[in-house]
């Protein structure tokens, strides 16, 4: 893994908009172009293969030993048949940057039109597959919450809001996770693994507080979304899913700590070399590291 901040905003862009990118010399020197002053506009070079890479990006090529690079973009689609019509007028909207295929060369090294065109068309290639494993994944995970949605909301019909919490299926089934509560009238019904009635109480005081206009929040770290009982919780809930029916009924469920090793491809950035918009800090160090995550659980979707 390595780090988001590596790729700015800026270049996530660049790389939506140019599927192959080639530096053939990160020390050959910089052209200037002349510009007619009577333009109203700078000129934008962001789809020019002579586009000098950014400065940021040469010392960190050099940090890396590195030369020469061809990197391309794996770009997928994302968005719902519903969006089509105003993704034809803006077609970069359902485009996100889903990886990089990043080569490599410790000397000046040019690659010629044909062979770029050749990865473009591979790099494309396997974008569409990832984006039909990524649109089956969603619609398969879709499909079998519907079906549970469709069944609790017949309970509710019949005029049982209850039976979701005490039947099957219940709450539990609609989302994975580890523990549910179904705060209803004043009275908690705690399914699975559940915080206890007066943390519940404490969350949904926090909820009132820092969440008044929100119908549902989730988050995958109490403790980062500043929650400030997340340390008496500790691993058991560290997520949480909720969501305001009424003005004092809630729905919550709750995921525990999900242990996790992510091997980092050089140390993560500090603070301050965080990319904040008006200075970038190229990372000096690319030896692994291993991270144990904790106090987290797994994101919901």
């Amino acid at each position: 893994h390595y780090s988001a901040t590596d790729i700015p905003q800026a270049a996530r862009f660049l790389f939506i908009k140019n599927k192959v990118r080639m530096i053939c010399d990160c020390y050959a020197a910089h052209v200037k172009v002349v510009q007619d002053e009577r333009l109203s506009s700078d000129l934008t070079l962001c789809g020019s293969t002579l586009r000098a890479p950014h400065s940021c990006h040469l010392h960190y090529m050099e940090n890396m030993n590195s030369i020469a690079s061809l990197v391309m973009s794996v770009v997928v689609n994302e968005g719902d048949e519903e969006e089509s019509s105003s993704s034809s007028r803006h077609p970069d909207k359902r485009k996100r940057l889903w990886g990089l295929v990043v080569c490599h060369h410790t000397s000046p090294r040019f690659v010629p039109f044909p062979l770029r065109y050749a990865c473009e068309f591979l790099s494309q290639v396997f974008a569409i597959h990832v984006s039909k494993e990524l649109e089956l994944l969603n619609q398969t995970l879709e499909k079998n919450i519907l079906k549970t949605q469709t069944v609790l909301c017949d309970m509710l019909l019949r005029g049982d809001p209850l039976a979701i919490a005490t039947r099957s299926p219940t709450v539990m089934d609609l989302v994975k996770c580890d523990g549910a509560v179904f705060l209803y009238k004043g009275t908690k019904h705690r399914l699975g693994l559940a915080p206890s009635e007066l943390q519940i109480r404490d969350i949904v005081l926090w909820l009132d507080e820092h969440h008044r206009d929100s119908t549902g929040t989730s988050t995958d770290s109490l403790l980062d979304a500043g929650f400030p009982g997340a340390a008496e919780l500790g691993d058991t809930f560290c997520g949480m899913a909720a969501v305001r029916i009424t003005g004092r009924d809630w729905l919550f469920w709750f995921r525990s700590h999900t242990a996790a090793e992510v091997r980092w491809g050089g140390a993560k950035h500090e603070k301050g070399d965080e990319d904040d918009g008006r200075r970038m800090h190229p990372r000096s160090s690319f030896n692994a590291f291993l991270e144990v995550v904790k106090a987290r659980s797994v994101p919901w979707r």
